[in-house]
Order: structure tokens, then sequence, then C-alpha cells
């Protein structure tokens, strides 16, 4: 039995949280788990989402990482933020923000990204703060591009309507309402695999029912006109890309282009039968591939400077 499906009703408890403050003002609800001088990973989630998306992910790393979540503007504990504050510039401005606040200079991580939170890295990607920061990138269930035509979920033929229907229902002002079997059975069909357990399904709900409709929205309206193309070719840092065979918000289409632009690319890992939330239907291969790039691109680096910074006091005493 998953991490999640064990503990789903109790969200891990933060060594510390603390408000970070974005370019703009804007203030960002950040939360802390693990040893402090442990490898970290720094992990962005998705639209519609909060920090106990990845609930499974903080509960196997924080024994032996240190793990940074943080809530996306208007998402979470994180409020909403002042109007023009929605945009790609603004995700770029507060992961650097989150980047800067948590890790000393140098200090690397593994940063992951879900949906819009790889989106966000890909924004970010030529930003001195995530080439300072950024050890390696892990990508789950993204796209970088015309997000609304090739977005599945509505079951028309790909083409011009298609598209123009799945961009409205992206900007929907409509509330979610209450979760209840019926709201359940729309979010599997739309964010999920078919396969999807009823407790995996149901934490979904609630984290994406929770989430304020305005952020919703604005952040609808920014996807929908999404091209990060460009931040693609920039994430000159070792990047793996995860995606679900049945994602039908981001198809495994953009998973396979954003592999093959990668200028560091270490692979697409597609997990058959899964949907678009793949940190919570499959958390155990999404937390190994965050442990595998841990172990390659962070643990060595963070022994050795914690070496030469024991060797440095020494030769201050």
């Amino acid at each position: 039995m998953s991490r999640l499906l064990q503990h789903d009703t109790v969200p891990p408890v933060p060594a510390a949280e603390l408000t970070v403050r974005s370019a703009d003002g804007s203030r960002i609800h950040v939360e802390l788990h693990g040893p402090e001088d442990a490898p970290a990973v720094v992990l962005a989630h998705g639209w519609t989402c909060n920090t106990r998306f990845w609930d499974a992910q903080i509960r196997d790393l924080a024994a032996d990482h240190r793990v940074i979540a943080y809530d996306q503007r208007g998402h979470g504990l994180t409020p909403e933020p002042a109007p023009g504050g929605y945009s790609t510039n603004a995700l770029a401005d507060d992961l650097e923000a989150v980047l800067a606040a948590t890790l000393a200079p140098g200090r690397r991580a593994v940063l992951t990204g879900h949906s819009m939170g790889g989106m966000t890295v890909m924004a970010a990607a030529a930003r001195p703060g995530l080439r300072e920061h950024a050890a390696a990138v892990l990508l789950c269930s993204t796209g970088s591009t015309r997000l609304a035509a090739e977005a599945r979920v509505l079951p028309l033929r790909a083409g011009a309507l298609r598209t123009r229907i799945t961009t409205a229902v992206l900007g929907a002002k409509a509330p979610l309402g209450p979760v209840n079997p019926v709201s359940r059975r729309i979010l599997k069909y739309a964010t999920m695999g078919a396969g999807s357990a009823p407790d995996r399904v149901d934490a979904c709900a609630r984290i994406v029912h929770s989430c304020p409709r305005r952020a919703r929205v604005e952040w609808g309206h920014v996807l929908a006109a999404l091209d990060l193309a460009a931040g693609v070719r920039e994430l000159r840092v070792p990047t793996a890309v995860i995606a679900g065979t049945d994602d039908r918000l981001t198809p495994p289409v953009h998973a396979r282009a954003i592999a093959a632009a990668l200028p560091v690319g270490l692979g697409l890992t597609e997990l058959a039968g899964m949907g678009h939330m793949t940190p919570v239907e499959a958390p155990e291969a999404v937390t190994a591939k965050i442990r595998e790039l841990v172990t390659r691109y962070v643990a060595t680096g963070t022994a050795a400077e914690r070496k030469a910074a024991t060797a440095e006091k020494e030769d201050v005493a």
C-alpha cells in the first residue's frame, strides 16, 4: 500500500514554514521538511493544486532530504496576487525567490515540477537563480506550448473547434462545487487513469476543489496561451521527463517533444495507464526518479560541500 493511501488524511508536518516575497511583492508560502543539511529537493505543484499534492513524496523524501515545497500564487496558503500578477514571468520570479530564500549561495537541488510547476521551471530556465541552484530537473506531466490544441479531455476530433472549446473550459468561471461522486467521476476522467484507486481520486478532488476560483480562471487563461518552447531549449541542466500514457490534459506528445528538445536530456519515462496526476497516481515511480537524480547529481556534491565547509571552519579555528 502506498504512503499516500496510508496517510492521505494526515498531511506531513513541516520542519519550518516561511513567507517569501517575490519580485512584485507577492507573498509565497513555503514549507521546509527534513534535515536542513540533507540533499535538497524543491517541489513545484501544478494548476489548481497545492503543497498537499506532494504528500507522498514529502513523507518518503523528508527522512533523508531537505524537501522544499511551496504554494504557487493564488493556490493553497499563498494569497492571490494583485491585478496583472498572473503570468509565466511571475511564476519564474516566484521560483527564483523561493530558491534564494531556502538555499544558500551555490547550494544545488533537484527541482521537480508537475504540470504548471514544470512550466514554472521552463519559464525560469534562463534565470540566474535557477542556473545557480538547479543540479537537475524532473518534469512531470507537463507541456510547453499548444496545450489547448493537444488536450484530449473533450471527446472531439483534433481541430479548431476542439481547441476553442478547450480554451473556454480552461478559463471557465463556473464554480467546481463540492466534492461528491459526480465531481469525483468528472475529475477522474479528465485528470487520472481509469485504474486510479478511489482514495487517490478523492485526494486529488479535495485538492483541486479547494483552489480559489479566481486563481483557477486566471491561470487557465495563462495556460491556454502558453508558449515556453524557448524555455525548454534554455534548460541547460540534466533533465528527466515523466508522463502518463493516458494523460488527457497534457498528452505524451508534449513530453516527447520536450524530451527531444532538451539540451541535457535524461530521457522520458512513460507510465502505462497513468493520467495527468502522476505524483499521486504513481507516487513510488515519481519518488524513485527524484531519488535517482539526487543520488546522481546532488548527494556527492553536498558531501563535498560539507567537507569543504568543515575544513574551512577548522582553518579559521
